[in-house]
């Protein structure tokens, strides 16, 4: 481990085996790993669920680097955090074990600057009320994640997260970035609720809903918890189908579907591909 930091502190929701997919879960700033292990109880049964301790103590909780402004990471801690996260990765999930970044605020930070560093590290990453390390030394080139799914979720009233970052999210995540995404901005929801709150945001419905090259599995109709975890990397979406709410149906359509505003809300002007 990176000799900054302590050992990780490490919450199971079952007994882990390496012979099944891992989602790591990472909290916010502040907060620590017992507030987010429960979002697993809520989510498709087969992976083993694991929640991480950031490592650096901040706010009578923890945090996962140094920032130089709300959702802005120093560069150089960020750094030292993710090869002291990688160290621990490595040893829990070997080379071909699927490993997918949940993460909550301060954690959607963390799990993006993981998956833009190394993509192919990663069969998939959920980035919820968080924004993207932006101009914190990992890439954000266009294409970069391209194939890697990953949902980001927002809330319209979030004033705690710069507006700019969440836009910048937003964009880069649904265009340039290339991957496969699926994205929902929830009127009501600040950057200053619960991960728990925002599961049952998500479970109820929102008036925002974009998807950008979906892959097909997306246009599967939401699965309940228990349904097992599909082994494909494409699988990703409707694996965490729960935080997906809503139908889709099959169409001969363009594999593109792209959000346009109306009536002050989000639709999909195409429905998913074939």
């Amino acid at each position: 481990m990176n000799n900054a930091f302590d050992e990780p502190t490490v919450v199971w929701h079952t007994p882990d085996t390496t012979d099944r997919p891992l989602v790591v879960l990472l909290h916010g700033r502040g907060a620590d790993e017992t507030g987010i292990i429960g979002l697993a109880g809520h989510l498709p049964a087969g992976p083993s669920y694991a929640a991480v301790r950031a490592p650096i103590p901040a706010g009578g909780g923890y945090a996962w680097f140094a920032n130089r402004g709300i959702g802005r990471p120093v560069a150089e801690s960020l750094n030292q955090t993710m090869a002291w996260f990688r160290k621990w990765l490595d040893n829990v999930a070997p080379p071909g074990r699927q490993v997918i970044l949940v993460g909550f605020s301060g954690g959607a930070a963390f799990a993006g600057g993981l998956l833009l560093s190394d993509p192919q590290r990663f069969a998939g990453a959920a980035i919820l009320n968080g924004t993207l390390p932006f101009d914190a030394g990992v890439p954000t080139s266009p294409a970069r994640l391209a194939g890697v799914p990953v949902f980001v979720a927002q809330g319209e009233t979030d004033t705690v997260i710069p507006r700019e970052l969440l836009d910048r999210t937003w964009t880069y995540l649904l265009g340039d970035s290339g991957a496969p995404s699926y994205a929902r901005r929830d009127p009501g929801l600040a950057a200053t609720a619960s991960p728990m709150t925002l599961l049952r945001s998500l479970a109820a419905g929102s008036r925002s809903v974009c998807t950008s090259s979906p892959p097909a599995a997306l246009c599967r109709p939401t699965m309940a918890p228990g349904t097992p975890f599909p082994t494909a990397r494409s699988r990703f979406v409707p694996a965490l189908a729960p935080m997906f709410p809503g139908r889709y149906r099959r169409s001969s359509a363009p594999t593109i579907a792209r959000a346009t505003s109306g009536s002050g809300s989000w639709t999909v002007s195409s429905p998913c591909p074939g």
